[in-house]
């Protein structure tokens, strides 16, 4: 199937790169244009419906008409002289508003199907701080905070308010809703072109000085650019025909995943391609392709299946976000595996050996150099080269012990919206911007009295960690209530969720009104259940997305014995990378934890994406150990044709994701997936896995038999095994330059061995 599809490609390969061409530009337009429309920025959103705070956001909406507004913002006014508010003061607030309330923005005028965002804001009078330093005002907007639409439209009520409230001798800052992600969004702006730059550069730069040619390095950006473009207009239009919300970070995921494993699988095809013209001086371009892509085809195809099946468990999840994310990012990699299949076999056809143009060493066999030396030292000591790979692996790995999961948005930018919330924090309880609810509902649909409230507002009073207790408010058929809550510690931080998940809630279902229930919703008590519902997940999705991994790996190679001796390497991988990152973040920076994101994303990507590089070395080992050679001299070959591969793919792989470590909301996933990615790539795929390969030799395959090797006297494990290793095993330098230098050798020595 796979060779007839490359082989379809090469012959119409002009038809193959027109028709990508116009999906990617006609797809590219669609995603960006649609993207947001199909983002759900509401954490609480993505809960299962059973959890108590999820419970309470259908009360707030089915009895009161109301849903969590991630827009709202809250407006601190304060007089230009830092004085107290005076009477006047207030008027002159309170008439301000209402102007700017009135007001209509009008947006930029949108591209064709992108959504017209003008409006009116909707401007309400909030609570005086003790001390009359300020008084604050709560903002709502329509729309996704993320859709820079919106984010124009709030910069123009902002710039628009600071204006007004000038005039009449007020100062006024912006906090919460979007006012946070647009500061968070400004910040971050100068650095992530930055380092959206430098990582293009260095991909480049390492295509360079592999290839030494110009094309090798600018033609798989543009080719990944337009497949990323498709995989962005499939995802939305599933997300549209299904009505499925994604999480804001799935884009940018999408684009690191698709630019470093594009990259990845363009190098493999490059380096295959290149050996197969060295090869086979007199044969064409298209031939060429076909072969190369039918020969690595398969290795493409079980890695990126691999990725597809880690990605797609994430479907058996409870939490919405990891739920829509898998299904995303597997569409996303499917589309990569067609384009590997026949865009990128297309252009190699096209470009044939002007794709390495005007490097010309490559035309002839390097018989030395780092790869080969590498290849050599594995297998001549495998033994020491296992020990210490175990060695490395496990005293990163010992950093795991005592780790903790934290819930915290940590590292963000310090912005004006975060001095703004300090400041209303020195005044007023901590959670005044971010209140939390308090929903009773009748259990039997009776009426509820407003006076039954009052021993349950009393007792929430005095629980811990409550600074203030709202009025209660009756839904209009009487059935519901609603109490608002001020919280004394801020809502974004791991206090706040205990106190919620603990004497809160506990408080709340003790003093309800007898023949109602209590439910308590708010950033903290959706953040508190988020943590249960990932706990769960990960005892999921671990183990069923190891086993898929198992099965692709078994289908693959074959063999029982070779998918262990991998997927014990890649777990490896996985417990260094996560004992690593909670060395750096937990002990070293003193952060409560690491982020609960963190050993998902970590398994996903650093075990679904890393096992591409072991399937890549070790489909090259077997291919070599099906000729007649010794095991070892199979692994010391393999290792030198796959390691400037996979050793550059890793580095590039490495760099995509290192990228988010700029960010300080993404640090800790861009520092742990670049490492983990190295490991993979260097330590388990170049060192581990072969040594491995060359202390089982062919048994590596077990219960599987090369038919090359089954009864034929030429086999390494034949009686001329022993002296036809014993050069190499005596010199392995030595063997290996006469073997390189004289390639009929080893024809005209089995042929010796045959006479004889």
């Amino acid at each position: 199937m796979i060779r007839k599809l490359t082989s379809f490609s090469t012959r119409h390969r002009w038809m193959t790169i027109v028709v990508w061409t116009i999906l990617g530009a006609a797809l590219s337009f669609v995603g960006k244009a649609m993207m947001y429309d199909v983002t759900d920025s509401q954490a609480g959103d993505f809960l299962p419906k059973k959890y108590d705070s999820a419970v309470a956001l259908r009360i707030a909406e089915d009895e009161f008409g109301t849903k969590p507004d991630p827009n709202a913002l809250t407006v601190l006014v304060a007089r230009d002289d830092g004085g107290k508010l005076t009477a006047g003061d207030q008027r002159r607030i309170a008439t301000t508003a209402a102007d700017v309330g009135r007001e209509r923005i009008v947006a930029t005028k949108p591209e064709p199907l992108m959504k017209d965002h003008s409006q009116t804001p909707r401007v309400s009078a909030g609570a005086v701080a003790p001390d009359k330093s300020f008084r604050l005002l709560t903002v709502s907007l329509d729309g996704n905070p993320n859709d820079p639409g919106l984010q124009d439209v709030y910069k123009e009520f902002r710039d628009g308010a600071e204006h007004e409230f000038a005039a009449a001798d007020l100062r006024v800052g912006f906090t919460g809703g979007i006012a946070s992600t647009v500061d968070n969004a400004e910040a971050e702006e100068t650095t992530g072109k930055v380092v959206g730059t430098l990582t293009m550069g260095l991909i480049v730069l390492l295509n360079v000085l592999v290839f030494r040619s110009p094309a090798a390095a600018i033609v798989p950006l543009v080719a990944v650019a337009l497949i990323g473009g498709v995989a962005s207009g499939a995802v939305v239009g599933a997300a549209k025909l299904f009505g499925i919300g994604l999480d804001p970070s799935t884009p940018s995921l999408i684009g690191v995943v698709l630019l470093g494993i594009g990259i990845d699988y363009f190098l493999f095809l490059m380096f295959r391609f290149r050996e197969q013209l060295r090869n086979h001086p007199g044969q064409n371009a298209r031939t060429a392709a076909a072969e190369t892509t039918g020969r690595v085809g398969g290795a493409i195809t079980s890695a990126a299946l691999t990725i597809v099946a880690a990605f797609a468990t994430l479907g058996l999840a409870s939490f919405g976000q990891f739920r829509v994310l898998g299904p995303a990012i597997a569409i996303s990699v499917l589309v990569m595996l067609l384009a590997g299949l026949t865009l990128m076999p297309a252009l190699l056809a096209v470009l044939g050996r002007g794709m390495f143009w005007p490097a010309r060493a490559w035309k002839k066999e390097r018989t030395g150099g780092i790869s080969a030396r590498l290849g050599h030292a594995v297998s001549a000591r495998p033994v020491r080269y296992v020990l210490g790979s175990l060695v490395l692996l496990g005293a990163l790995g010992a950093g795991a012990v005592g780790m903790k999961m934290s819930y915290d948005q940590q590292g963000l930018p310090e912005t004006a919206s975060v001095r703004t919330a300090e400041q209303i924090s020195r005044s007023l309880p901590a959670g005044v911007s971010d209140p939390h609810s308090v929903y009773v509902r009748s259990a039997d649909g009776g009426d509820i009295k407003e006076s039954s409230l009052t021993g349950m507002t009393r007792a929430l009073g005095k629980a811990e960690g409550i600074g203030e207790v709202g009025e209660p408010v009756l839904s209009k058929d009487r059935t519901a209530a609603r109490v608002d809550l001020f919280l004394s510690a801020k809502s974004d931080t791991q206090e706040a969720r205990d106190l919620v998940s603990g004497p809160i809630r506990d408080t709340a279902a003790r003093t309800a009104p007898e023949g109602t229930q209590a439910y308590v919703t708010g950033t903290a008590a959706v953040f508190a259940d988020i943590s249960t519902a990932v706990e769960k997940d990960l005892r999921l999705v671990f183990p069923v997305a190891a086993l898929l991994i198992a099965v692709i790996l078994f289908l693959l190679l074959r063999s029982l014995l070779a998918p262990v001796v991998l997927l014990i390497a890649v777990g490896l991988g996985f417990v260094a990378t996560l004992g690593a990152s909670t060395l750096v973040f937990q002990h070293a920076l003193d952060r409560p934890g690491v982020s609960f994101t963190l050993p998902l994303v970590l398994f996903l990507f650093v075990v679904a994406l890393g096992t591409d590089y072991n399937i890549l070395i070790t489909d090259r080992i077997r291919e070599e150990m099906e000729k007649p050679v010794p095991a070892r001299h199979a692994v010391a070959e393999a290792v030198r044709h796959t390691a400037p591969a996979v050793a550059t793919a890793g580095i590039v792989l490495a760099g995509s994701f290192a990228g988010l470590a700029a960010s300080p909301s993404t640090l800790e996933i861009g520092f742990a997936t670049g490492l983990g990615i190295i490991l993979s790539s260097l330590v388990l795929s170049l060192v581990l896995v072969p040594a491995l390969a060359a202390i089982l030799g062919r048994g590596l395959w077990w219960p599987r038999r090369s038919h090359r090797t089954r009864g034929d006297h030429h086999a390494p494990d034949g009686p001329y095994a022993a002296e036809r290793y014993q050069p190499y095993a005596a010199d392995p330098a030595h063997f290996e330059q006469q073997h390189f230098e004289h390639p009929h050798s080893q024809h005209q020595h089995s042929e010796r061995q045959s006479a004889r």
